[in-house]
C-alpha cells in the first residue's frame, strides 16, 4: 500500500542540536534552549542503569547498549523510508533489525496512514522541553502520537512508563506548535524472538507524573545533581 501524507507546517524545519555530557538540548527558533524530553526522563532510570553497569561490567554493558543503539536506529530508518513509501532491500540490513522491522510491517500497513509529521523536532515553552518525534498520524483512523521502540524482552506498561510521559510532552508539543489536539499515544515495541507489542494510551493519565518529573529534574539541575 502507499501511505497518504498530509504534513502540517511547524513553521520550521530543523531544530539546531547539541549533545553534551548533561544531555542533549534543542534551540528553539525564538534562540531558547530545551532539553531534549530524553534526557529529562532519564533521571527515571539513572539509578538502575548504574546499578546494571556494576553488575554486568562495563564492557559488557558498553556492548549491549552498542548492540541495542544499532539496532534502534536501523529499524527508524527502516519505517522512516517504508512510510515514505520507497523501495526497502533488507537482504543488506543486519537480521536483528531485518527481523525486528518485519515484525511491525503488518501493523504498519494495516493500521497507519495520514502522516502529518514524521522524524520532527518540536518544543514546548510551556513544559521548557524538546525532541524529536517519531510520528504523528491516524492509527486505526484517530490522530495520535506513535513511537516505534525496540527491545531485546518483553515488557509490560508497568516497565514502560517514561515512554507513555515522552508520547505525552509530544502530544502537547504538537498541540502548541500546530493548534492540533492529541489525545491518543502508541507505542509499537518490537521484540526479540516475539511478536510485536502495541501499547494505547492516553494523554492525559500521563500529563500529571510527566510534569512532575520534569520539576524534578530542573530541581536537580539546579542544584548540581545532573
Amino acid at each position: 500500500m502507499a501511505f497518504n501524507h498530509n504534513p502540517v507546517d511547524l513553521g520550521y524545519q530543523e531544530l539546531l542540536c547539541e549533545t553534551g555530557e548533561s544531555g542533549r538540548k534543542y534551540l528553539s527558533p525564538q534562540g531558547k534552549a530545551y532539553p531534549s524530553i530524553t534526557t529529562v526522563l532519564s533521571i527515571l532510570s539513572a539509578d538502575h542503569i548504574r546499578e546494571w553497569r556494576k553488575a554486568v561490567g562495563n564492557e559488557e554493558a558498553n556492548r549491549v547498549s552498542r548492540v541495542a543503539a544499532g539496532r534502534g536506529t536501523t529499524v527508524h530508518a527502516l519505517v522512516e523510508k517504508f512510510l515514505n513509501n520507497e523501495e526497502l532491500d533488507l537482504s543488506k540490513e543486519m537480521p536483528n533489525a531485518s527481523a525486528a522491522f518485519k515484525s511491525i510491517r503488518g501493523i504498519l500497513e494495516k493500521r497507519v496512514d495520514n502522516i502529518r509529521l514524521q522524524e520532527k523536532p518540536l518544543y514546548s515553552d510551556h513544559l521548557g522541553v524538546a525532541g524529536r518525534v517519531d510520528l504523528v498520524a491516524e492509527f486505526d483512523g484517530k490522530l495520535a502520537i506513535i513511537d516505534i521502540k525496540t527491545s531485546s524482552r518483553v515488557k509490560t506498561a508497568e516497565d514502560i512508563e517514561s515512554y507513555f510521559m515522552q508520547e505525552a510532552a509530544y502530544a502537547i508539543m504538537f498541540e502548541e506548535r500546530t493548534g492540533i489536539p492529541v489525545s491518543r499515544l502508541v507505542t509499537i515495541m518490537t521484540v526479540d524472538f516475539h511478536e510485536a507489542l502495541i501499547f494505547n494510551e492516553h494523554r492525559d493519565n500521563w500529563t500529571k507524573k510527566l510534569i512532575e518529573t520534569i520539576a524534578e529534574y530542573k530541581r536537580r539541575k539546579l542544584f548540581g545533581h545532573v
